[in-house]
């Protein structure tokens, strides 16, 4: 004879299934926070702040598992009076023998821009050793008709990071955007190569420091605009986690 399970019996069970599952994951869990300055923050090589400065910060969670999730924020000038920028992720990694693996969603929202020009990604990530490769894909977007940053752009990348003496590193990334309405009338030529180098400085309780140079090969005609056209950007940045 099968027992007749009331509402009441659910929640009870609910309740201590969630509140048994939460000790390990509050156990095994790893909170932080990061803080940045940068001199002019660069998104795949394209310029989110006009050439200006941006004050960055966020705040992550991971679990034992691999699992993580996590917020980051910045401030922006498009010129057109959006002021900040919000992401929001969560994803899972690991390792599989030497192959570490990172996959998940990020959503890039911007919540007082006159339009929605909201986007959210699935990314995917392959490592060994000092080598990268990945890619993002746009899954969803909130940009109306024909447009960049909209559902099927894919942005592809490999990079290197290389450790050296006394808490330095370098590292080499090179990339390639695919945008979906690429030539078409009303967007013209807006995909674009993108690469970057960096030396970085780790000075423990100080946080790290970063030497860049980035150059995207964007034409002054591009859907991008003159302000991004190819010639190579260089910037300076600190970053700190707790």
């Amino acid at each position: 004879m099968k027992r007749r399970i009331s509402t009441k019996d659910c929640l009870l069970s609910v309740g201590l299934l969630v509140t048994l599952q939460a000790v390990p994951l509050i156990a095994n869990a790893n909170v932080s926070a990061n803080l940045g300055v940068t001199s002019n923050y660069l998104f795949r090589g394209v310029t989110q702040t006009d050439g200006s400065t941006a004050t960055q910060g966020g705040l992550d969670y991971e679990h034992a598992s691999g699992l993580y999730f996590g917020g980051w924020g910045s401030n922006v000038d498009f010129g057109d009076g959006t002021s900040y920028e919000l992401d929001l992720y969560a994803g899972f990694s690991g390792a599989i023998e030497d192959i570490g693996y990172d996959v998940g969603y990020i959503y890039y929202s911007y919540p007082d821009a006159p339009e929605s020009i909201d986007f959210g990604e699935i990314y995917g990530e392959l490592n060994y050793s000092i080598a990268s490769i990945g890619v993002a894909y746009t899954a969803n977007s909130d940009v109306s008709g024909d447009g960049l940053f909209v559902q099927g752009d894919i942005y592809y990348y490999a990079s290197v990071d290389v450790p050296l003496e006394d808490d330095f590193s370098t590292g080499v990334l090179i990339g390639y955007y695919d945008f979906t309405d690429d030539s078409k009338a009303s967007i013209g030529e807006a995909s674009y190569g993108h690469a970057a180098v960096n030396i970085t400085k780790d000075a423990e309780s100080f946080g790290a420091f970063s030497v860049n140079l980035e150059y995207a090969d964007i034409d002054s005609s591009n859907a991008l605009g003159s302000v991004n056209s190819d010639d190579p950007k260089f910037w300076l940045g600190w970053t700190k986690s707790f």
